[in-house]
């Protein structure tokens, strides 16, 4: 026999329990935390300020340049023909130029394109925002899985044990052969096999859920047992479809893509057009030196120039660069439109298969329920015949077997239909804090 494992086992399963109770936090408490920890989030944030830079920057095509320079040299000429003379002087200018676009389309294409960053930047944020939402709630009903499936197999192990002792004990008096007694043991061994896998898997679902929160005594609270799951509601699938391609951020994205493309043609064929800018500069100059010979001379000379104008270019040929690149851009702009196309597909056929996923959930579980009411009755029928002696060891075995996996699979189910909630709300692109406030409000407090 190995009973061993199982008083091995027990200090980590009592710890684990007593972590649980002491701190375990709410869904939405834990993303709160994620959010604060999660690497691929924090990047996530970090490209959407990083974004938002560079959507401002585009509105420098618009705005006015302003320049500074300033020079100074030092000059010495000797001359030898015809009289011996020596020339020494020294040149200083500064000057400051300016000029304001008034009339550059293509200036005016980035610039369209810049605001269309702001839109990709939230989209991105959000999309980001989601993914965490669905990876804590994965981790988190992962972690809430592993505890039940551990305490249903120690309820279990207890069950076969107390078969196990009343087979010894019939058959000690006679009323019971040894096989009643090895079939009770190969079955307590088996749980035992069981319980240090669901020790481990406990483990690991706890650590993952930790780690991605941040937090070493991070743990999930229980779901009430009068919880009732929530539905996709009244909306069809095609409803939650229309949803998904309204405001889903991944179409945003796409759909900024393609704008930006358009734009992008728009500039390049802003190549063929004039430019028009006001243009002025103010510019000092002086030269200070003296002249060397039989009689030397001093002079000295400034000068202010200020000038305004315009500045008019009109390209004329290129070597057919700006048709080809209009050709180019014209291409990549129906790529664009087609990957939209493409993704609108996609997530349609998404937010169709998690659905019809939710709702296959929601009857597994009222299966598993009519089936656990079931596997009862017969536990108890088989026990009783047990005892007047109608029905044998193995049947009772089998019947508690058929009952703990019944409650075991019935306890994810209704983990699988919250997850697949959250998950549908994410195919559509909906999915919010709030959703994880609504399934925190089904956890025990």
């Amino acid at each position: 026999m190995f009973t061993t494992p199982s008083f091995r086992l027990l200090p980590l399963t009592l710890a684990l329990g007593l972590a649980a109770s002491a701190h375990a936090q709410s869904l939405s408490e834990l993303y709160k935390a994620a959010r604060s920890y999660d690497a691929t989030y924090q990047s996530a944030r970090s490209q959407f300020d990083a974004t938002l830079a560079k959507a401002e920057q585009a509105k420098a095509a618009l705005l006015p340049t302003v320049g500074l320079s300033a020079s100074t040299n030092q000059y010495n000429t000797e001359a030898k023909e015809p009289t011996a003379k020596t020339y020494d002087w020294n040149d200083q200018k500064w000057s400051v130029s300016a000029s304001q676009p008034l009339y550059r389309p293509a200036n005016a294409a980035s610039y369209d394109q810049g605001m269309q960053q702001v839109k990709l930047a939230n989209a991105q944020l959000q999309a980001a925002e989601q993914d965490l939402m669905v990876r804590v709630g994965q981790a988190y009903f992962d972690a809430l899985a592993a505890r039940d499936s551990l305490a249903l197999v120690g309820k279990q192990k207890e069950a076969v044990s107390e078969q196990l002792a009343s087979a010894k004990r019939n058959f000690e008096v006679g009323t019971a052969t040894i096989t009643d007694t090895r079939e009770a043991q190969a079955r307590y061994d088996l749980v035992l096999a069981q319980e240090i896998a669901a020790e481990n898997d406990l483990r690991v679902k706890t650590l993952a859920l930790q780690q991605l929160v941040g937090s070493s005594t991070a743990a999930p609270v229980s779901l009430r047992d009068d919880a009732s799951l929530p539905t996709s509601g009244s909306d069809s699938a095609e409803q939650w479809v229309g949803k998904a391609l309204n405001g889903h951020p991944a179409l945003q994205q796409l759909q900024v893509a393609l704008d930006v493309a358009k734009l992008e043609t728009k500039k390049a064929e802003a190549g063929h057009l004039p430019t028009l800018d006001l243009v002025g500069a103010y510019q000092y100059s002086a030269s200070q030196g003296t002249l060397s010979s039989t009689t030397g001379k001093a002079t000295n000379i400034s000068s202010n120039t200020a000038t305004v104008g315009l500045s008019f270019t009109l390209p004329l040929y290129a070597g057919n660069a700006i048709t080809n690149r209009v050709r180019e851009t014209a291409a990549l702009q129906a790529k664009a439109d087609t990957d939209l196309e493409a993704s609108k597909r996609t997530i349609s056929q998404g937010v169709r298969t998690a659905y019809f996923g939710v709702q296959s959930g929601l009857a597994q579980v009222k299966a598993l329920e009519a089936a656990e009411a079931s596997s009862q009755s017969a536990l108890d029928a088989n026990k009783l015949g047990y005892q007047v002696g109608v029905r044998i060891n193995i049947d009772v075995l089998n019947s508690q077997s058929q009952l703990y996996d019944t409650k075991t699979k019935l306890a994810k189910a209704r983990y699988d239909v919250l997850l697949g909630g959250l998950k549908l709300r994410q195919a559509a692109g909906v999915l919010q804090t709030d959703d994880l406030d609504s399934v925190s409000k089904l956890l025990a407090q």
